[in-house]
């Protein structure tokens, strides 16, 4: 029986913009608005979505860089997201995160030794100065580097080396949960393999946990266990790979996925284009988030908002379609999917 790990109830971030005679503008920014989703050991959840849906507030919300505007963030039990900096600190250490341009997270006057030895010292994992010697060159072969390259400055690697040295910062906390916020987006193609399957070992071998952050599908396809899409600030889809791959429940989903290149030259697939653009944040449509720009809507879409409902064994999906019975049984949105995306 899989173990949650981390628990997310209703988050939100907002932001009040600022301008204006005395600096506000009262208009408020919903980056995140009700956001629920859980993250098991040893599991990984991937975070979907076109850029500006909220998936990297969502990121650094649960690693308290904002703190949320109201909601639940529960890691092993303890909740967190009201802690003071001072209680939360040793608690940091079970929770890191792997940033999209490894050049910039890392710190440039800083030899890589001194970059992982940093969090090592700072949680007093090691008791001196043999065992951090040994804590360091495990990291490093642990990620694929060698040894000697603790004596060398950011500068001096390629874009994967960088990013290997990012996950080796991430990795040296001994943490629970690593979040990877679009962490192989900026490399190229043969790179990013490398260091997919590098966190898919390292997944197995330390029974981590996995919170990863994309807007590459194919990727996503090939790592993960459960995917969660998201749309201006909340969670549209959420389900087992398989299940949400081969049938979504949620036409914003089957659109993301017919845009995914076809390995095979030929096989049919219906390319599912969206008009429009996406609706600011700032003033979101009502009823359903999505219906500006859904083929599909109607009336009941622009004034109700639809629940994240059970739609298979462990699949949710906020869409009214799904309510409306077709005449082999199954919702008009599942039945439209199997003649479209899959």
């Amino acid at each position: 029986m899989s173990e949650t790990l981390l628990e997310v109830n209703d988050l939100k971030k907002h932001f009040t913009l600022g301008g204006g005679l005395f600096g506000r503008s009262g208009k408020v920014l919903k980056a995140v608005d009700g956001l629920s989703f859980t993250v098991d050991r040893g599991e990984t959840l991937s975070l979907v979505g076109e850029s500006g849906c909220g998936k990297s507030t969502v990121a650094k919300a649960l690693m308290r860089l904002y703190r949320p505007t109201a909601g639940q963030v529960v890691l092993g039990g303890t909740r967190i997201d009201e802690m003071s900096d001072g209680a939360l600190r040793p608690l940091r250490r079970r929770i890191q995160m792997v940033f999209q341009d490894p050049f910039s997270s890392l710190n440039p006057r800083m030899r890589v030794r001194a970059i992982l030895a940093e969090p090592i010292r700072n949680f007093g994992l090691a008791r001196n100065r043999a065992d951090l010697d040994t804590r360091l060159a495990a990291l490093m072969e642990r990620v694929g580097l060698p040894r000697d390259a603790l004596g060398r400055y950011p500068h001096e690697f390629s874009g994967g080396q960088r990013q290997r040295i990012g996950i080796a910062r991430a990795l040296a906390a001994e943490p629970d949960l690593i979040i990877c916020d679009e962490a192989v987006s900026a490399l190229d193609v043969s790179v990013k393999a490398q260091i997919v399957n590098l966190l898919c070992d390292l997944q197995k071998d330390l029974n981590l946990a996995l919170l990863f952050i994309s807007h590459d599908l194919a990727i996503v396809e090939h790592m993960t266990h459960r995917v969660a899409v998201m749309y201006l600030g909340k969670i549209v889809e959420i389900g087992p790979r398989r299940d949400l791959f081969l049938a979504p429940k949620h036409p914003y989903t089957q659109a993301l996925l017919s845009a995914v290149p076809v390995p095979e030259p030929g096989a049919a697939r219906t390319r599912i284009v969206l008009k429009g653009d996406v609706p600011s944040p700032i003033a979101p449509p009502s009823g359903c988030r999505f219906h500006t720009r859904c083929p599909h809507a109607f009336d009941r879409c622009r004034t109700e908002i639809p629940a994240l409902d059970p739609v298979g064994r462990g699949h949710f999906a906020a869409c009214h379609l799904n309510d409306i019975p077709s005449e082999n049984g199954r919702s008009h949105l599942s039945s439209m999917a199997l003649m479209g995306v899959q």
